[in-house]
């Protein structure tokens, strides 16, 4: 017995399986063998990687250039003895840290919860004897009986199985329990279509089974799924790159500008203790100190936000990165539709009828060639729907939350439609009581229940698979229910036709028996049936996904659909829901399933994907291969899931997304997101909350440059023209940390900007600012030092001395900021477009601000510790006059951009060519 890891077990016989693994299906392993074995592969275990040390990872929370920027202006403070504004710099940087400490001390939680899922106990024959064991001892080779509610325990070829059905959805995505046989399947068969194999963490929902355990642990598929997660990179998100980026850059700027000071300052013969403290001050000037908490309290507004639209965000970095997603990998049972079978169609008599409403509500209408077809004027269809509520052992139910089905969905679908015609199950067995009944086998794929009639004859109503009971029936209802000639070849059309809509077909018959037959076998069933008709149902869309779907269309987002559902089914769904892809030529989207996959190289599935929207029967490492592909294409892609899985790909996606109501607690630790009502809908609104925070955080970012810009500026004119500093560095911070906390942060409560979803995502290798707006810094920061410089000179030539003109310097950057926020109030349009009182909040920081800095001017306390003094009137006209006009030049050049966006975009009628031009692909 080998311990090493096959992927064939499922094309193997039974006997095969026994000599292989050196074990008899009767007996089981012996408790020495069993042992033995144990010792030799270890127990049936998933091995968790061990975790970083926690203060190392606390310590790796400051490994970033922006902290170092902060923690040196916090040093520099502390030298100065500016001991307030030194701890709350410093408070700023531990806050965040903590944050990004329990964030990433959560990643790896996903592996403790998968381990979870292979905690269970087993039912094992080991010397000939039935034992209950915990599924950690179990070993290759061992004989395992299952049953219905069991999780199964480890990876089990099935050797004996009746009315076996598994519930696979965790690991394969199939929406529906699985029915298991135990014949060999063809070795390249993908892991879904492995009937005869029970994979470890999966559930037994129906039947019983006995099998031998092939793999257990690390060796099993769910442990090749904790290898996946494991290894699987986690990227950086959009923003927290282009912040690096941006650090990294302002880092060497400031050092560069501060070594720059310095050294001009020696070469012109100043004291180098004096040219020191100018270069802390330029340092300090420059350095966005409200920056990491302006970032961190946006995004953790932007969570909030999302939380009222259900959906909840379990990394604060991924806020952000909802806004620029250019792919949304969605599954589809319950995602992208309701996760409530719905019978659609219904043939019955030569009639195809179409059937309304949506999931269990009974409330729906039939029509026929769009016009309302009463089902009471048809005969036939009327024993078709009776045969579904009759040969049902299914409940359907209505609570406070709705209606839902107790049993199989399949079967409450059919309840559903007889119920849309009025019929009802008490009604029926008042006039048909149940006597006896088949239940629904695998080998004879159909089920039937045996009915007395009023007059004492007994019928037999049968539900199934078409091959099953096609070849059974004789004749069939026609429209008056009179009996007719069965036309097999026009049924099997139907069928056909059915299923390329993705529809789940189940045929219908009946009989009549003698009277005084009392039971049914198989043997009264194998001719002589009348065929009634046919009921093809589907896992409809959610109309609201349908509308979120084409809304993320709208707005430049690709969406796929990644399902373990079979590719005919998924590409139905796709194109009713509106997925944009590659057709075929009967004009249906073009699906590709995971055995395709396989057979294809990277550079080929990179290919792919930017024009394929169905993937179908795709295994959890696909999952991972195609997300890694549009990786690869430049892509923020937004993955969705509830499996274990999808948990690899939720880990590896640019912000993964798991479900809160059907995802297991492997994919919901794995993901940055979660959806508390698993609707589609709920991604597209979080996009567009991730928009709208990151439109915000630019804000605030065009903001406060201008202000670090124009307070460097402003000591390096001094420094050049030889003068005493015009501001001073404790002034500075001042500046920097009142007007972010009341000014700044009031942008984080901006509402979204009309239009906000019609705009294409951003290019994820663009920088975090534009052409345009770094050109708009640097005229504000040139305002502001023309302006802070000017009065500054202005006042000492008119005999004031230097607090009081220190004192005016400090206020025209803080009214400059405070009017200069009206502007940034958005990037492109006037504070009057927007509404001046859409941000109420902003209004109250405006006027706290106001406040403070009169209390800065004119209280005797802050005149001590800050260097202030009061000034008058006519001050005060010179810094609001400054201001205004800071906000009425960044008006005009606003103006000026949205008119020349407007003539750029009208475009002179095109003359008709003489030759044809190329299309593009």
């Amino acid at each position: 017995m080998s311990p090493a890891r096959r992927n064939d077990w499922h094309a193997l016989s039974e006997s095969e399986v026994a000599d292989l693994l050196d074990t008899e299906s009767e007996q089981g392993l012996s408790a020495d063998e069993a042992k033995q074995r144990l010792d030799q592969v270890g127990p049936n275990a998933l091995t968790q990687k061990q975790d970083q040390n926690p203060f190392l990872l606390f310590l790796q929370q400051f490994n970033q250039p922006l902290v170092y920027i902060l923690l040196g202006a916090s040093l520099i403070t502390a030298l100065l003895q500016e001991w307030v504004d030194s701890g709350v710099i410093f408070g700023v940087v531990l806050v965040n840290a903590v944050i990004g400490f329990l964030q990433e001390s959560k990643a790896m939680k996903a592996i403790r919860a998968l381990s979870q899922a292979m905690v269970s106990e087993a039912t094992v024959i080991r010397d000939g004897l039935k034992r209950r064991l915990s599924s950690a001892e179990l070993v290759p080779g061992d004989i395992v009986v299952l049953q219905s509610g069991d999780k199964v325990p480890a990876d089990i070829r099935l050797v004996r199985s009746r009315e076996l059905q598994i519930d696979e959805s965790a690991l394969t995505g199939e929406s529906v329990p699985v029915e298991k046989q135990v014949d060999a399947v063809a070795k390249d068969c993908v892991l879904a279509d492995r009937s005869n194999m029970a994979y470890g963490s999966t559930l037994v929902t129906y039947g019983t089974a006995t099998g031998v355990v092939v793999a257990t642990g690390d060796r099993s598929e769910i442990g090749r799924i904790n290898e996946l997660i494991a290894t699987a990179e986690v990227l950086a998100t959009p923003l927290t790159r282009r912040i690096g980026q941006f650090s990294h850059m302002l880092l060497r700027v400031i050092l560069a500008l501060a070594a720059f000071t310095f050294l001009i300052g020696i070469l012109r013969g100043e004291s180098w203790i004096e040219m020191f403290m100018a270069a802390v001050a330029l340092a300090v000037g420059a350095i966005p100190e409200g920056l990491p908490a302006a970032l961190t309290i946006t995004l953790a507004i932007g969570v909030g936000k999302m939380a009222k639209r259900h959906a909840i965000i379990r990394k604060l970095p991924a806020v952000e990165t909802l806004g620029s997603t250019t792919i949304i990998c969605s599954d589809k049972t319950g995602t992208l539709t309701q996760n409530q079978m719905t019978v659609q169609e219904i043939h019955a008599a030569g009639l195809k009828l179409s059937v309304s409403g949506v999931g269990y509500a009974p409330e729906g209408s039939f029509s026929l060639d769009g016009n309302d077809y009463p089902p009471q004027n048809h005969p036939a269809l009327l024993e078709c729907l009776k045969a579904g509520l009759l040969c049902n052992d299914s409940q359907l139910v209505k609570t406070d939350e709705g209606w839902r089905i107790e049993g199989d969905p399949t079967e409450g679908a059919l309840i559903t439609s007889a119920h849309k015609a009025g019929l009802t199950l008490d009604s029926l067995l008042q006039s048909l009581p149940r006597i006896d009944a088949i239940p629904f086998e695998s080998q004879h794929q159909y089920m039937a229940t045996l009915h007395q009639r009023a007059d004492g004859k007994r019928l037999v109503y049968l539900k199934g698979s078409v091959e099953s009971l096609i070849k059974r029936c004789a004749n069939v209802l026609d429209e008056t229910g009179a009996i007719a000639e069965l036309d097999q070849a026009r049924c099997h059309r139907e069928v056909e036709s059915m299923a390329a809509n993705g529809m789940r077909v189940l045929a219908f018959a009946v009989a009549e028996l003698a009277d005084d037959q009392a039971q049914i076998s198989h043997a009264d069933l194998v001719e002589g049936l009348t065929f009634i008709g046919l009921q093809g149902m589907i896992d409809p869309p959610r109309p609201e996904a349908v509308e979120a779907v084409s809304a993320c269309q709208s707005a430049g987002i690709s969406v796929k659909m990644i399902t373990g559902d079979h590719a005919v089914t998924a590409a139905a769904i796709a194109q009713e829901i509106g997925l944009e892809g590659k057709r075929l030529e009967n004009g249906r989207l073009a699906a590709v399933t995971g055995h395709e996959l396989a057979e294809m190289s990277d550079e080929q599935v990179e290919h792919l994907v930017g024009h394929i929207a169905v993937f179908a029967r795709v295994a959890p490492e696909q999952k991972l291969r195609l997300v890694e592909a549009m990786q690869r294409r430049g892509d923020v892609v937004a993955m969705t899931g509830d499996g274990v899985n999808d948990a690899p790909a939720l880990r590896r996606a640019d912000i993964g997304v798991a479900m809160g109501i059907t995802g297991t607690e492997v994919s919901k630790e794995a993901a940055d997101m979660v959806l508390t009502n698993d609707n589609f809908a709920s991604i597209r609104a979080a996009v567009e909350e991730g928009r709208g925070v990151y439109d915000n955080l630019i804000k605030f970012i065009t903001w406060t440059l201008p202000t670090n810009l124009g307070e460097g500026l402003v000591i390096l004119t001094a420094i050049f023209a030889g003068l005493s500093l015009p501001i001073l560095p404790v002034q500075i911070l001042w500046i920097n940390m009142s007007t972010a906390v009341f000014l700044g942060l009031m942008l984080a409560f901006e509402p979204k900007e009309p239009g906000i979803m019609e705009r294409p995502p951003r290019d994820p290798q663009s920088n975090i600012l534009s052409g345009g707006l770094i050109m708009r810094i640097l005229l504000v920061g040139f305002l502001l030092l023309v302006g802070a410089y000017g009065l500054f000179e202005w006042e000492l030539a008119q005999g004031e001395s230097e607090l009081v003109a220190r004192t005016v310097t400090v206020n025209v950057f803080v009214f400059g900021e405070l009017f200069y926020l009206f502007n940034c109030r958005s990037l492109r349009y006037s504070v009057f477009k927007l509404g001046f009182f859409s941000n109420p909040l902003l209004l109250v920081g405006v006027a706290g601000m106001i406040l403070l800095q009169l209390f800065y001017t004119y209280s005797p306390m802050m005149n001590a510790a800050f260097g202030s003094a009061p000034i008058g009137a006519a001050e005060w006209l010179n810094i609001l006059s400054v201001s205004f006009g800071i906000y009425a030049v960044i008006g005009i050049e606003k103006w000026w951009l949205r008119h020349k966006l407007a003539t750029s975009s009208i475009k002179p009628e095109a003359k008709p060519e003489s030759k044809p031009q190329k299309q593009s692909c």
